[in-house]
């Protein structure tokens, strides 16, 4: 299976090699651990990989309900879902930017930031769908009361312990895409800081038990960016047409005041009346340490 058309071969396990022939073994290392589930002997251990990890039966008024938490074995199932990630940007840039590259005839700078764009417009547009599909079945929207009760939310659906693994393992997975693309050197700067913010929130609400609160944020956030490069994406193939702009500025304006009223409702009124506001990482409860610490909030 190949990604890219070569033109000539690179040295076995040179650095070429490597760049070219990434997402070929990013497949074949996905490959290996489907394989795995085919035999008893790897079949536990490729489950690691791909299922998340630390489920227990929840006790229900209607019976038993299966539910997460997390733990290190996370970084396991991350692992895998990076792989995942890198061959879906190849096939998203073979299948698509590359052939969209090639009738537009951009400049070097523009190439860079076209393909930029066109990968985060595919995943703010998914993450988005996913993200609102989520929001909706579990009834974070309907009842945003939800948001706050019962904190700490240690338990997670398996759909929102999915979603949270996928956005981890993408984030995580723009870091050695740095290097496979070739980013140039002044850009690097700018996206690692942009990596690295949405590392330390995404991990932040999944490992302090403020996963429902960060879906909605994660929403409101996704939407403001899809419509940003989705403009940068005409603008590069019409630089006269800016309105998409326009609209990008007025939803980034509606999702920043959906965003500071979510903070005021939930950190400032609605986790202050839960019942048990001490400190106890063993039960998940961070609510004093977000209060007092305003660094983390």
């Amino acid at each position: 299976m190949a990604f890219r058309r070569r033109a000539k071969s690179h040295p076995l396990f040179s650095q070429e090699f490597l760049i070219h022939n990434h997402a070929d073994i990013g497949f074949c290392l996905v490959l290996s651990v489907l394989i795995a589930l085919m035999f008893e002997v790897t079949a536990k251990t490729a489950f690691l990989f791909i299922l998340p990890q630390y489920n227990v039966s929840v006790p229900t008024a209607d019976g038993e309900l299966v539910q997460y938490h997390y733990g290190l074995t996370d970084l396991v199932t991350i692992l895998f879902y990076i792989f995942i990630a890198i061959i879906l940007h190849a096939v998203v840039q073979e299948y698509a930017l590359d052939k969209i590259n090639r009738r537009l005839h951009l400049s070097k700078v523009k190439h860079s930031k076209f393909n930029e764009s066109g990968q985060l417009v595919a995943f703010h547009l998914t993450s988005v769908i996913w993200c609102l599909y989520v929001v909706v079945t579990e009834g974070y929207i309907s009842n945003p009361r939800s948001l706050w009760e019962n904190y700490p939310h240690v338990y997670l659906p398996f759909q929102v312990k999915f979603f949270y693994l996928c956005q981890l393992a993408y984030w995580l997975h723009a870091l050695p895409e740095l290097y496979f693309q070739k980013v140039r050197k002044e850009e690097i700067p700018r996206q690692l800081r942009c990596i690295a913010l949405y590392l330390v929130h995404i991990a932040g609400a999944y490992l302090l038990n403020l996963t429902r609160l960060g879906l909605i944020l994660l929403l409101l956030q996704y939407l403001a960016e899809f419509f940003f490069h989705m403009a940068r994406l005409v603008y590069f193939t019409d630089e006269n047409n800016e309105k998409l702009f326009n609209v990008w500025a007025v939803v980034f304006v509606v999702t920043r005041l959906f965003t500071l009223t979510l903070y005021i409702l939930v950190i400032g009124f609605g986790l202050p009346r839960v019942e048990n506001q001490a400190l106890d990482p063993e039960k998940g409860n961070f609510f004093s340490f977000l209060f007092n610490n305003i660094l983390f909030r």
